[in-house]
């Protein structure tokens, strides 16, 4: 079904007590909860307002993921931040890098060519080194490597910790989605990464459409949140 209709003519920028707001006709937009929005650097008000302008006759929220995505941090992240802390940081007791291939062996290598060096880099950056495990049975992690890795997630304010968030669910790693939010991959990099079995599978069985779409899904909810980190970065 198609959104609401558009009911305004102007989107702008302003800055009000709260922080910076998006004006729809001089008013002040709202989340879907009605709260009271703001964004905490002028570029990613300004990034909303263009989504907010780009719309036709009708408001599609599926070309708006900036708004999308700062809403979730205000009526989601805000109001139950612990829990959002405790959701993001338990992708790292099962994260996709720990989980290697048993055969065949060239995938075995890739796997260890490109996803070890970002577990060492995690070990190192936040004193979390995690156990690597070969096949889908589950290993605990060291509760010490949990907790550092929960307090770098902690670390992140709201705003970047929704984005931290979408990183992590869509690429299934928490590892992946720091070393996005530090600068240390970049999106398409950790797009890549977190497909990297899929893509050798198409490699050698061709692709389907189905899975097309999903790899789709995964590339624009990363790049979104590389774009809302730097858009949110101070």
């Amino acid at each position: 079904m198609p959104g609401p209709k558009r009911f305004y003519r102007v989107a702008e920028t302003a800055i009000r007590d709260s922080g910076h707001v998006v004006l729809l006709d001089g008013k002040p937009v709202k989340t879907p909860s009605q709260a009271a929005f703001f964004a905490p650097t002028s570029a990613l008000a300004e990034a909303i307002a263009a989504e907010w302008t780009a719309q036709e006759k009708t408001i599609e929220a599926a070309t708006m993921p900036l708004w999308v995505l700062a809403c979730r941090a205000r009526d989601d992240v805000a109001r139950a931040r612990e829990r959002t802390i405790d959701d993001v940081a338990g992708f790292a007791r099962t994260d996709l890098l720990c989980y290697r291939a048993t055969h065949p062996e060239d995938l075995v290598a890739r796997q260890r060519e490109h996803w070890q060096p970002l577990l060492d880099w995690v070990a190192q950056e936040c004193d979390a080194p995690l156990k690597v495990t070969a096949g889908i049975v589950f290993e605990p992690q060291p509760e010490a490597a949990l907790a550092a890795l929960r307090r770098s997630v902690a670390a992140h304010d709201d705003h970047r910790l929704a984005a931290l968030a979408q990183a992590a669910r869509a690429s299934g790693s928490l590892v992946l989605a720091l070393a996005l939010s530090k600068g240390r991959i970049t999106g398409l990099q950790a797009v890549e990464l977190s497909l990297l079995d899929e893509l050798y599978q198409i490699e050698k069985w061709g692709d389907d459409p189905e899975a097309q779409a999903r790899r789709e899904t995964v590339r624009a909810d990363v790049l979104t949140a590389e774009r809302f980190m730097a858009l949110t970065a101070p």
